[in-house]
């Protein structure tokens, strides 16, 4: 992995470094983000079997105990006794950062488009318009989208999005069901999830 993780940064400096195509230096930073992303799982996997606690791990993340347990714990299914973070959605974390952004578009109808059918009951394109509006009135104009996260939350696979504003910081957590359907969506303060 180490070789990999090299490999993959070194490749990222000569995108950046040369008159390679923005879009391969993307490419490239999605790559180092993959490869970071399972050496870090790799290690939190070694600190758990030494013995550390997930408020030790959350600490050294600067993150809570809780999101450090979603985002890396292979919680059993006590159904089933298989892990449950082999059922995450495909695509989820980019699917949810999408949903966000074709809120931020105003592409109400775009947003919508993955809803199951009590979210397009409830908040359809009409009221997350609504919902947005007074988003904006509260805490100002959209500024920034951070990493999303997806685990899994029982038959759910929940991703959560850092949002910054004006005045604030939110949170958008999306939840899909099995079907990989959109079965929940809210905006909170960060931190509060």
């Amino acid at each position: 992995m180490t070789t990999d993780l090299a490999e993959a940064a070194h490749r990222l400096t000569e995108h950046l470094s040369t008159t390679s195509t923005p879009l391969d230096a993307v490419a490239a930073a999605r790559e180092l983000a993959r490869l970071v992303d399972q050496a870090m799982r790799a290690a939190v996997a070694g600190a758990r079997t030494a013995g550390h606690t997930w408020q030790e791990i959350g600490d050294v993340l600067g993150s809570s105990r809780q999101a450090a347990f979603q985002r890396f714990s292979r919680p059993l299914d006590p159904r089933t006794g298989t892990p449950m973070t082999e059922k995450i959605v495909p695509d989820a974390a980019d699917r949810a950062a999408a949903l966000v952004a074709d809120l931020i578009g105003n592409r109400w109808e775009d947003a919508c488009r993955d809803f199951d059918e009590t979210m397009v009951a409830g908040l359809g394109p009409a009221r997350l318009a609504e919902v947005w509006a007074q988003v904006i009135g509260t805490v100002g104009g959209y500024e920034d989208m951070g990493e999303p996260v997806a685990h899994q939350a029982g038959d759910h696979t929940v991703v959560n999005v850092p949002l910054s504003f004006e005045a604030g910081d939110l949170t958008a957590r999306v939840s899909y069901d099995r079907d990989g359907k959109v079965s929940g969506f809210y905006l909170t303060p960060t931190g509060t999830l």
